[in-house]
């Protein structure tokens, strides 16, 4: 049985460099067969509202956009944070799909048993 991946992701476009890695990271997971979620925090609750995530962050980095739909291919999801969504003004039926609306007691509740963790 594969461990799954939980990736905590508070950065938004203001680090599109940061926030790459961590898709790289999640897509990785995601591609391998891992059940993978990413929660996202603080501004990074922006990232999936639909259409938002129109960045490339260095010469040679894959757009985001693209790895946002391979890690949605590969069966990814996201929590995003309900006090940070409510904080942000985000309007929760602009979210993408794979992306819930939810806190820190789905989130454990989906790790279940154990996760690999990491956090940007």
């Amino acid at each position: 049985m594969m461990t799954k991946a939980a990736i905590s992701l508070s950065t938004g476009l203001e680090d599109a460099e940061k926030v790459t890695v961590a898709f790289l990271v999640a897509v990785g997971a995601a591609e391998s067969g891992r059940e993978t979620l990413i929660f996202l925090t603080k501004e990074a609750v922006r990232l999936a509202i639909n259409g938002y995530a129109r960045a490339t962050a260095c010469a040679g980095c894959p757009p985001l956009a693209e790895l946002m739909d391979r890690y949605r291919s590969a069966g990814g999801r996201y929590i995003a944070c309900g006090i940070c969504v409510k904080s942000k003004g985000v309007d929760p039926d602009s979210l993408v799909d794979n992306a819930e609306v939810a806190g820190t007691v789905q989130l454990w509740e989906w790790i279940g048993d154990g996760a690999t963790t990491f956090s940007y």
